[in-house]
This record gives C-alpha cells, structure tokens and sequence, in this order.
C-alpha cells in the first residue's frame, strides 16, 4: 500500500527541488558572463533564488494536485516559472527598462522554454505537441550558434568548457520543462466516470 505524503511534503520538496535548480542557474550565470561575476543579495537570492523556490514549491503543489484531485483548472500551474518575470518590475523601477544587463530577455525566454517544452511533453494536440517540441528542440542550435558571441570562445562547442556549459544549459532546460509538464498531467473528471471516493462509498454500502 502506497504511503500517503502530508498535504504539505511535495510542495516542500518542489520547493527544495527549485533551490537547487535556481542554485545551479546562478552558477550556469558565472561561466557565460564576460564580466566578473558579482553576487549580491539582490541579484542572486532576490531575483534567483526566490523565484525559483516559489517556482518549485508551485510545481511540487501540481504534483500533489495530480495525485488528489481530477480538477484540470489547476493546469495553469504550468505557468509558474514565469514568477521570473517579476524581476521585470523591479527592473522596470529601478532603470525605466526591462532589458538592462541582459535581465528581461532570460526572466521571459527560460520561462517561455520551460512551458512550451511541458505543452509537448504532456500537451492534448498532437499537432501543437509537435510544434511545441521543435521550438523547445530549437535551444540546440541557437545555443550553439550563440556562445561564442555570449561568453567568448571558451564556450565554442569544440572546447571543454564549451561543451560541458553547453550541456549544463540543455539539461537544466530539459528539467524545467519536465517539471512543468506536472501540472498538465492534471486529470479532468470525466461525466461518465464516477469519482473513486464515490466508487468506494457505493461498493462499501454494497
């Protein structure tokens, strides 16, 4: 018999889950960077580390939804990275621009990539299942043709660095959309189908 997890534990562990994914994009931010990199309390934990706790703890609540309810109006839990975005805002505040530093274009593009490729993972049409996973497949090449002019030639995919940043990217890429195909898995109640708390009364009073 299947152990039955606290309301609170998948939650808990999305949002561990998400420290330790946000963690490891702060150090993806180190290797690209032209620049000296410069944590700060803002920069890092404010606009990193939280957003990626509050996402994981997001996605581990779909998962805890997938396993309790068959209500498909939680699947907008999809959308949860873009809890990045909010740095927008901030950004918008304090510079008048959302692009400053690079900022607007990975709050939006990583969240974008995290959803798109969850639709093709998990997603009901196959049509757009198919062309949700050609743009997330797309990260690929556009990395690969991009590198070298983000971070110099060390991130040329025929060095070591190179490579392994590379990869670094992909599969934290190829994470964040496995995570956000949880909420899409969310099952509808069918009509014809009677709820399993109800099976399970009717068949007790039989």
């Amino acid at each position: 018999m299947r152990a039955v997890l606290k309301p609170y534990a998948l939650p808990a562990m999305g949002a561990l889950g998400g420290l330790a994914w946000g963690c490891g994009l702060r150090g993806f931010m180190t290797q690209v960077t032209k620049d000296p990199s410069v944590v700060t309390w803002s920069g890092t934990f404010a606009w990193i580390l939280a957003p990626s706790v509050v996402t994981g703890l997001l996605l581990g609540w779909a998962e805890h939804l997938r396993r309790t309810t068959a209500d498909s109006r939680w699947r907008w839990l999809v959308l949860s990275p873009f809890v990045f975005a909010l740095v927008l805002v901030v950004d918008v505040v304090r510079h008048g621009s959302t692009l400053q530093g690079g900022v607007g274009g990975g709050t939006v593009g990583v969240p974008a990539f995290g959803v798109i490729g969850a639709y093709a993972i998990a997603g009901r049409r196959p049509w757009f299942r198919a062309t949700c996973g050609l743009v997330a497949m797309s990260v690929v090449p556009i990395w690969a043709l991009t590198a070298t002019g983000i971070g110099g030639p060390s991130l040329g995919l025929d060095q070591p660095k190179g490579l392994w940043v590379a990869l670094y990217y992909w599969t934290f890429l190829a994470v964040l959309m496995i995570a956000c195909a949880i909420p899409l898995r969310i099952a509808s109640k069918s009509p014809e189908v009677p709820d399993m708390l109800e099976q399970g009364s009717t068949f007790r009073k039989g």
